[in-house]
């Protein structure tokens, strides 16, 4: 656990850093963009999902929470704009969006950081666990989202008035988001296991929105761009590689 929480933590504060130190256009985030969104969307398939319709004796039921965190991202990106992938709009640097779009990101990040909880008795179901040396594959999914989602937070945040030091600070806040959902569902751990399925089953959910809604923006003209499906080839070819290794 403390692996998982030192890595997201400095890995999206270091995403976010990175605004005041490259110059950049909104494109130049497409590609990055792309191997998240499909990394993202591999690990979901060849892990989190197979995981939980194993685990779960109502898989039905399971499919019905995995909807509903689709669709609450969808809500969610009502107040964020699409910052988790990739979007920023200057019109969020108002005190009044950012607040929203703070508390909007911190849900989500909140929720995906707890599908890295860990001593888990379902768990132990399974050949292929969330935990420990086997976390790995889903631990770089959920990073190299974050990343690019830290880089537009502050891009957005920076074409604000704010002094520096409240920027990093609200960077920090986002930083820690992710982190603090594994100690909490590491609190809900002890409480019910079916909580833990249940919420492992909405932020699925989320992933498949957020992992599907990258694909159809990176190709608007629904052109088979070469370098677009080098990323995705490659992204996915190592979201395989790492979870069959790890």
């Amino acid at each position: 656990m403390a692996l998982n929480f030192i890595v997201l933590l400095f890995g999206t504060f270091a995403g976010g850093m990175l605004v005041y130190w490259v110059k950049f256009k909104a494109d130049d985030l497409r590609l990055p963009l792309i191997f998240a969104g499909t990394f993202l969307f591999s690990i979901t398939v060849i892990h989190i999902l197979p995981e939980l319709f194993t685990v779960s004796d109502r898989p039905v039921r399971m499919g019905i929470f995995v909807l509903i965190g689709f669709f609450l991202q969808q809500f969610l990106e009502a107040f964020t704009s699409g910052v988790e992938h990739g979007h920023f709009h200057k019109e969020h640097a108002t005190p009044g969006r950012t607040a929203g779009l703070m508390i909007a990101l911190i849900v989500h990040s909140v929720l995906e950081g707890s599908l890295l909880t860990h001593g888990s008795h379902f768990h132990h179901h399974h050949e292929s666990h969330f935990h420990d040396h086997e976390s790995y594959s889903l631990l770089l999914g959920i990073l190299f989202h974050k990343i690019p989602a830290a880089f537009a937070l502050m891009a957005v945040i920076k074409t604000g008035t704010r002094p520096r030091v409240l920027e990093v600070v609200l960077l920090l806040i986002f930083s820690l988001a992710s982190p603090m959902g594994i100690l909490i569902s590491n609190v809900f751990l002890s409480l019910s296991q079916e909580t833990l399925l249940i919420l492992f089953g909405v932020v699925s959910g989320s992933f498949l929105h957020i992992s599907t809604t990258i694909f159809v923006e990176s190709s608007p003209n629904h052109r088979l761009g070469l370098k677009r499906t080098i990323v995705s080839v490659v992204a996915a070819t190592l979201a395989i590689a790492v979870e069959v290794l790890a």
